[in-house]
């Protein structure tokens, strides 16, 4: 019965998020076709219009925008000169059969107090730990929940950015909230990486061992995004527990956490949400006649990954980089590979009639 309810539930989110949903499926639509609109402005001498492109899963290996089970989906919106006056990215997945984004951040989310944390085998041979929380939702990036039972113990589940592990913290009412965060280290049991929720991290531990001494801070030079901004701005090692807790909400009497419902949502920039925010926020002003990409494909570590093709990271030379990375705009490098997003933005400089189909990088997605 659990299981149907759950299934029920999942159905339910995201029906919601497809309802909020404004784009179309790519079923039946040519996503390299340039449009009428762009074909006019073009004669006349004027950029003004919207103009929309496109990245899919699956089309650096030869499919096609209508098999796709993920696309990105970019409209510009330029003024006579190609200067940039709104932007929107959007992140599509397909789920259960339905459409939704992943920047929709509807979850469902349920804790169960009675299970104790234990780590996921990780590697090869990859096999999920226990876990106290139970999430549905449409992605995982960045992603946070906490609760406190009537019991006052707290419990906290955060993604990380750069492993994509969930590392998960259970604090009973005698814990020590007064201890250092930096005691809650992978190999101190207090911080237990109990769910691989992507295969896609910027790091791979095949042990745990690799961790070792770590906390959610310092893991990688990209751990910065956890905290430079968002509810853990201000939070690191340096930081008690009861102030950990706190900037999620939880509040203390006596010493204690009091009793808090489930709460979500996301932390460092937020999620997917805030990474294509970001992304959008720097490209309004911008000259599109001179911003013909996101990535600088010049530069030596992208050039020596572009194929004959002009698709990035699958004949990669010796030295070559194999993803691109941004965080100078604000956007999470720990979790964003960009390259991806560039293909899109392209594709919409495509139907401006800015560039042709034949300057389109083919990114990794």
């Amino acid at each position: 019965m659990k299981t149907k309810r759950m299934s029920l539930i999942v159905s339910m989110l995201l029906l919601f998020a497809l309802l909020f949903t404004t784009a179309c499926s790519p079923t039946g639509t040519d996503a390299t076709e340039e449009t009428n609109g762009a074909e006019e402005s073009t004669s006349n001498g004027s950029l003004a219009g919207h103009y929309v492109g496109y990245s899919w899963r699956g089309e650096a290996g030869g499919g096609t925008f209508d098999e796709a089970n993920q696309y990105i989906e970019t409209i510009l919106q330029l003024d006579d000169d190609g200067t940039i006056l709104d932007a929107k990215m959007l992140f599509f997945v397909e789920k259960d059969g339905y459409w939704t984004t992943r920047q929709s951040g509807n979850a469902f989310v349920e804790v169960d107090f009675d299970v104790d944390p234990t780590p996921a085998l990780p590697g090869d041979n990859y096999e999920a730990g226990d876990s106290m929380f139970t999430v549905y939702t449409a992605d995982m990036m960045s992603f946070y929940a906490a609760a406190v039972n009537e019991d006052n113990t707290a419990a906290i589940a955060l993604v990380c950015p750069v492993t994509r592990y969930q590392f998960e913290y259970k604090f009973d009412a005698d814990d020590d909230f007064g201890k250092s965060m930096s005691e809650l280290t992978v190999d101190s049991g207090d911080m237990v990486p109990t769910i691989l929720t992507s295969g896609a991290g910027l790091m791979k531990p095949d042990s745990w061992d690799e961790l070792e001494g770590s906390t959610i801070f310092d893991i990688d030079i990209w751990s910065h995004v956890v905290n430079d901004k968002g509810i853990l701005a201000g939070i690191d090692n340096d930081s008690s527990v009861q102030e950990f807790l706190e900037a999620f909400g939880i509040e203390f009497a006596d010493g204690l956490p009091q009793v808090m419902e489930t709460t979500y949502g996301y932390f460092g920039n937020g999620g997917w949400a805030g990474n294509f925010n970001a992304l959008e926020e720097s490209l309004i002003g911008q000259n599109a006649t001179e911003l013909t990409s996101l990535v600088d494909w010049s530069v030596d570590r992208y050039a020596g990954a572009l194929n004959e093709d002009n698709v990035f990271g699958v004949d990669v030379e010796s030295g070559a980089t194999r993803t691109v990375q941004n965080s100078i705009d604000g956007i999470s490098g720990a979790t964003v590979r960009v390259s991806r997003e560039a293909t899109s933005y392209q594709r919409a400089l495509v139907d401006a009639g800015i560039i042709s189909e034949e300057d389109v990088v083919i990114g990794r997605f």
